[in-house]
C-alpha cells in the first residue's frame, strides 16, 4: 500500500510539473513580462482571476490597501538620452547599419515624447487605476454601500497623487454618496514610501547589493550580436562604444514602450534574440530579489523597511473593526513598498529564500510581483445581521487570492485573530542595518 501511495504522489508531482509553466515560457509568450517593473498591469488584457465565494453567513465591510502608481514615463530622462547619444556616436562616424538608423530614428522619437514627462503618470497609468476601482467596488459591495467612508492617502510623488485621484473618482462616480477624503502629505510619509524612516536607515545596505547585482549583470550580459546589427565595425565598437550599457538600456526602452499609447504601433523587442530577452529579465530579477526582497544575500532584512507601513494597516483594520463600519483605507505608493510588504505579509512565494541567485528566477519572478499598479488588498469579513462571530480576512495580491503562512481549513479567508498575533510579533523584529 505505501509503495502504491508513493508511486500516486509521484505521478501527480510529475503531471504537475509538466502542467508548469515556467518563467521562459511566460515571457516567450508575452515578451512585455520581461520589463519587470515596467509591465503594464496584467488585467484585464488577460483573464481575471477568480475570486471564491464570500462564506455563507459572513459579508465584507472593509478593506486596507496599498497599491503602486500605475505605467508611468522613466524616472530618469537619461534613460531616454542615453542610448540616443550612443548610437549618435555611431552616426557621426558613419558606422551605422541602416537598422542602426533607423533604431535611432525610433529612439529619437521616444526621448522627444519624453521631454518634461520624467516620473509622471502615463495614460495608460491612469486606466490602470480606473480599472481597480471599478472591480474592487464590483467585487466587494458591501464595502462601498451607502454612506460608507474611504480614506485615501498617497506619497507626495504626483504620479501616485494622480494615481489616487483616478481611483477615488471612479469610486465616487459608482456610488456618488461614498464619503471620500485624500490626502498627499509629508506627514505620512515615515509609513507611506521609500527616503523616510526606517527605509534610510537600509540605503547603506542597498548600495551593497547593488554592487552585487550590476557585477552579475555585467558579467553575463554578451552584446556582441546586438552590436553587429546597428554598427558597421567591431572595432570602433571596442573603442567607443560601451555595448553592454547600451543593450541595456535600450532593452529598457523597449519595455517601457506598453506605459504608453502613443507607442501603441511601436516594438523594440525586435531588437533581441528570445535567449537575450530572458537573459537581461532573469539579471534585472537578480537585481530586485537582492536590492528590495527577502534575499539572505541582504540577510532577509530588506522587507523590514516595510515595518511602519504594514503596522499603520494592522492599526486602521483594528479600529475598523472596532467601529464596524462599511468603508477602505486606500494607501498609493511604490513598488519598493509593495515588494517589501508583500514579503513581510510572506504572501504566496513571495518571501523565497534562496543564495542560489543563478536560479531564483525559477522560483521567484518579478514581474508576477510588482507589475505597474501592483496593489495588495485585504477585505475583512464579519458575521451578517450582527450576528456574533470570528473577524475574516482575505488577501488579494494583484487581485488574486493570496496564501499567507498560516493553515485555515476554509482558504482563501483566514482568521483575524489567528494570524494577526504573528504578524504584531514578526513586527518586533529587531533590524541591524550596519551589517
Amino acid at each position: 500500500m505505501r509503495r502504491i501511495l508513493l508511486t500516486s504522489l509521484m505521478v501527480v508531482a510529475v503531471a504537475a510539473m509538466a502542467l508548469a509553466v515556467s518563467p521562459r515560457d511566460e515571457i516567450s509568450a508575452l515578451y512585455t513580462r520581461s520589463a519587470s517593473n515596467h509591465y503594464n498591469y496584467p488585467y484585464p488584457a488577460q483573464p481575471l482571476p477568480h475570486l471564491t465565494a464570500t462564506p455563507a453567513g459572513y459579508e465584507a465591510f472593509h478593506i486596507e490597501h496599498y497599491g503602486r502608481h500605475g505605467s508611468r514615463w522613466s524616472t530618469r530622462m537619461s534613460a531616454y538620452t542615453k542610448p540616443v547619444e550612443a548610437l549618435k556616436k555611431g552616426e557621426r562616424n558613419h558606422m551605422l547599419t541602416e537598422l542602426g538608423k533607423k533604431v535611432l530614428s525610433e529612439l529619437r522619437f521616444v526621448r522627444d515624447a519624453a521631454r518634461g514627462r520624467v516620473g509622471e503618470l502615463s495614460d495608460v497609468g491612469a486606466e490602470q487605476h480606473r480599472g481597480i476601482a471599478e472591480r474592487m467596488y464590483r467585487n466587494f459591495p458591501g464595502v462601498f454601500a451607502g454612506d460608507a467612508v474611504v480614506d485615501a492617502r498617497s506619497t507626495i510623488v504626483i504620479r501616485c497623487i494622480l494615481s489616487m485621484l483616478n481611483e477615488t473618482q471612479t469610486l465616487q462616480g459608482l456610488n456618488p454618496k461614498l464619503r471620500i477624503s485624500t490626502d498627499a502629505s509629508i506627514h505620512d510619509m515615515p509609513y507611506m514610501g521609500w527616503g523616510y524612516g526606517e527605509d534610510t536607515l537600509a540605503n547603506p545596505l542597498r548600495a551593497r547589493m547593488k554592487l552585487i547585482s550590476d557585477s552579475i549583470k555585467r558579467a553575463n550580459i554578451d552584446a556582441r550580436r546586438f552590436a553587429r546589427q546597428l554598427f558597421i565595425d567591431s572595432a570602433f565598437v571596442a573603442d567607443s562604444i560601451d555595448a553592454k550599457a547600451l543593450m541595456s538600456d535600450i532593452f529598457d526602452v523597449a519595455g517601457g514602450i506598453q506605459d504608453h499609447h502613443i507607442f501603441d504601433n511601436m516594438d523594440l523587442f525586435y531588437l533581441f534574440t528570445s535567449d537575450e530577452i530572458y537573459e537581461l529579465w532573469r539579471l534585472n530579477n537578480i537585481y530586485w530579489y537582492i536590492n528590495w526582497g527577502p534575499a539572505p544575500a541582504n540577510g532577509s532584512r530588506l522587507p523590514f523597511i516595510e515595518r511602519d507601513l504594514f503596522k499603520n494597516i494592522i492599526a486602521s483594520a483594528d479600529t475598523a473593526i472596532a467601529g464596524g463600519h462599511r468603508g477602505a483605507n486606500l494607501r498609493f505608493g511604490h513598488e519598493t513598498c509593495v515588494l517589501p510588504l508583500a514579503c513581510l505579509m510572506e504572501l504566496d512565494d513571495v518571501n523565497h529564500h534562496t543564495l542560489d541567485l543563478d536560479n531564483v528566477h525559477k522560483a521567484w519572478q518579478n514581474y508576477n510581483i510588482f507589475p505597474m499598479a501592483c496593489n495588495i488588498q485585504m477585505i475583512f469579513y464579519r458575521p451578517a445581521g450582527g450576528a456574533q462571530g470570528d473577524i475574516l480576512v482575505k488577501v488579494l495580491l494583484n487581485e488574486h487570492e493570496a496564501r499567507l503562512p498560516f493553515t485555515s481549513d476554509m482558504f482563501p479567508y483566514y482568521k483575524w485573530d489567528h494570524i494577526k498575533p504573528y504578524y504584531v510579533e514578526k513586527l518586533k523584529t529587531v533590524v541591524d542595518w550596519s551589517k
